[in-house]
């Protein structure tokens, strides 16, 4: 179901601002709208203009380009085919998926499945009125703005010391700089997805390893903020800014799935940037208590 990717939606300007604005959606009508595009005008697509829809195509393995997958046979005529096949086996594409497993499924494969229930319970010819194109904006702006947390730490994860001297102060500064200085980012986020973003029709796959140089780093950066001395006093702003930290490094590891989970990494897009000013704002409340305990 990679239509649903929507990659024209992406500029090169405001990236972060962008999708954003397209996740959490602008009502027109009753419509999630971008600029000029709606989702209505993505499920309803139908590149090769050959009467089946995109995201039938896909879901049944033909060629969304192409109005003759296997030459001398249309894709409408290969469709009824296949849907004759599928009613006579008593199989369909949502049991095989469901056979999988649930937590074996991507993002993306979950949605394809939703999209394909919502479309066979409602619909017999296979296609969409209003109301199912709005539960299905509905349901993908969802699992992009309010994805699952996976890891939260806790006081018991960090190495918390009963002293709260000047000196404790000071030695937890300075571990905080070697740490900073051991491992340096390299990478700039915005600068990979705009080179991701190759233009508005086309994305550069490739572009999403330079985001090892951000997430290597910052994996070895929080590894070692784990185990290092903690003030007692500093300990819960001294989570708030691992949490912060495990949430950015979270998304930059969905962002790369793109070519396998575009759903999970349209999401982690949209989140970067407030779960990135979060962490900023934790760790600068965090020195400046440090700051001002060494003053004291």
């Amino acid at each position: 179901m990679l239509f649903l990717v929507v990659l024209f939606l992406f500029k090169n300007t405001s990236l972060f601002k962008n999708t954003i604005s397209f996740v959490r959606g602008n009502q027109e009508n009753g419509l999630t709208t971008y600029e000029t595009i709606t989702l209505r005008d993505l499920v309803n697509k139908d590149t090769d203009g050959d009467g089946v829809l995109d995201w039938e195509e896909s879901l049944y393995g033909l060629d969304s380009t192409k109005k003759e997958t296997a030459p001398g046979i249309s894709d409408s005529a290969a469709l009824e085919k296949l849907k004759i096949q599928q009613l006579q086996s008593g199989e369909s594409l949502l049991n095989e998926e469901a056979g999988q497993g649930e937590e074996s499924l991507t993002q993306t494969e979950k949605f394809s499945r939703e999209l394909f229930a919502t479309v066979a319970a409602t619909s017999q010819g296979g296609t969409l009125d209003q109301a199912t194109i709005d539960q299905l904006v509905a349901s993908l702006a969802g699992k992009m703005e309010n994805p699952v947390v996976r890891k939260v730490f806790l006081a018991s994860d960090i190495n918390i010391v009963r002293d709260d001297s000047a000196q404790a102060m000071k030695n937890y500064l300075d571990t905080v700089n070697k740490i900073e200085a051991k491992y340096p980012i390299k990478g700039n986020v915005s600068n990979v997805l705009e080179k991701f973003v190759a233009d508005e029709n086309n994305v550069n796959i490739s572009a999403l390893a330079e985001l090892d140089l951000v997430i290597k780093p910052l994996q070895n950066g929080m590894n070692e903020a784990l185990k290092m001395k903690v003030p007692q006093s500093l300990a819960s702003l001294h989570l708030d800014s691992l949490n912060g930290l495990e949430r950015v490094i979270e998304n930059l590891n969905d962002i790369k799935l793109f070519d396998t989970d575009p759903i999970l990494a349209l999401g982690a897009i949209s989140q970067y940037d407030k779960n990135a000013t979060s962490l900023e704002s934790s760790a600068l409340k965090l020195m400046n208590v440090v700051i001002q305990k060494l003053k004291n």
